[in-house]
């Protein structure tokens, strides 16, 4: 297992590390533009601390940005004591050192993410809508996947790509916006007064190409990143549940539904279990693609014959009908076989119904409402600023005092 995680850093570190040059190339080239001789190497030292800037801040406040942006709100047991049990087992199955914080974000789209540099410091959140549409496989089935994500150390890949694309994007803006407001017709200017006015009308031409085509790929290659690792957390997913048809269903529930997430960004959908800026369940694998296609990934799932990473890897193989697999030959030989595939289960879960009540009173309790318990069978609940004595419940008309 750890090699197969290990070559797939490795194939992932190779992209960032291409990533990385392309900034460095843009910084010479907007150097050499803007400042003239010997300009490139301010240029590239300018993109370095830019590039450094950003990590430090993600790396120190990251997770609680990323975090706050979603409007994710941090819950304890009592609050829903099914979540954190998943999450508790899953953290056993997966062999992490710490049981990651859990957060829910209060929007009916269903997704999670997980974040945290390391699994010490991992949090794992969840949407209100996840909650209501799962049921505790499906949900059991998310969290493995999203615990792969620590575990394999994807979410700090997926950081310092993204740090590295932003800063791509940034240096290709501020560039366009100096061309646009004329910082470059003057060095133009001086170039045609000298010598070498041949080589510099390259660098001009080149320096706009790459302003134009970095962010382009740059962003492709974090996508890429973002996509490579889909695969293995799947795969991670059904050995830690040994129930692969419960991440296919919850994968297939989650692209069905009709609400888009409303804190998604570009820069934040490929950390989400599927693309929360798509849900119509169809994406492709192409270039501006954030995962891997749902429909394949349900495919690969379910013709799985065991638990097993050899068993992900074969299905890989026939559902994409290719040789190649998306697990290293020398992971499948080295890691033990895990159990065949476990039955669904059969004691009595919560309905549909009973999970939306549970989560909406969560956010009710913590929104300060007042809950009053009807003999009926109703539950009243009384915003924060409710001025009257009383209030009448709708199906009984009894009158409680409030």
């Amino acid at each position: 297992m750890w090699e197969q995680i290990a070559a797939n850093r490795r194939k992932s570190a190779v992209l960032v590390f291409v990533m990385a040059l392309l900034l460095v190339v843009l910084g010479w080239f907007l150097g050499e533009y803007f400042i003239g001789e010997n300009g490139g190497v301010l240029g590239v030292a300018g993109a370095l601390a830019l590039w450094l800037i950003l990590t430090l801040v993600a790396w120190f406040q990251g997770d609680q940005i990323f975090l706050t942006m979603s409007g994710a709100r941090k819950i304890e047991k009592k609050d829903l004591p099914v979540l954190h049990n998943v999450v508790e087992e899953m953290t056993l199955a997966s062999g992490l050192p710490r049981m990651p914080d859990i957060y829910v974000i209060d929007d009916p789209a269903p997704n999670a993410f997980a974040t945290g540099r390391k699994p010490e410091t991992a949090a794992v959140a969840v949407t209100a809508g996840l909650l209501k549409i799962l049921d505790r496989d499906e949900l059991q089935g998310v969290i493995a996947h999203e615990m792969a994500h620590v575990r394999n150390r994807d979410v700090l890949l997926m950081l310092f790509a993204g740090i590295l694309a932003g800063a791509v994007v940034i240096l290709a803006e501020v560039g366009l916006r100096g061309m646009w407001f004329g910082g470059g017709r003057s060095r133009s200017r001086r170039s045609d007064s000298g010598d070498g006015g041949g080589a510099q009308a390259i660098i001009m031409i080149v320096a706009v190409v790459l302003m134009i085509l970095a962010p382009i790929l740059a962003q492709m290659i974090y996508l890429a990143v973002s996509r490579k690792r889909e695969y293995l957390a799947d795969a991670s997913a059904a050995a830690f549940t040994r129930y692969p048809e419960g991440l296919a269903s919850a994968l297939e529930k989650i692209s069905r539904a009709p609400d888009k997430l409303a804190s998604a960004n570009r820069a934040t959908a490929p950390m989400y279990i599927i693309n929360p800026l798509q849900r119509d369940g169809k994406m492709a694998a192409d270039g501006s693609s954030t995962h891997p296609p749902i429909a394949e990934r349900v495919r690969i799932l379910r013709s799985m014959g065991g638990s097993a990473f050899a068993d992900y890897d074969a299905s890989y193989r026939q559902v994409r009908g290719g040789k190649r697999g998306v697990i290293p030959k020398s992971a499948l030989t080295e890691d033990p076989p895990a159990a065949g595939a476990r039955s669904p289960r059969t004691e009595p879960t919560p309905s549909a119904r009973v999970r939306a009540r549970e989560v909406d009173n969560l956010f009710y309790n913590n929104a300060g409402y007042q809950r009053i318990e009807c003999p009926c069978g109703a539950i009243l609940k009384i915003p924060p600023g409710f001025t009257s004595t009383g209030a009448q419940c709708p199906h009984c008309n009894k009158v409680h005092t409030v």
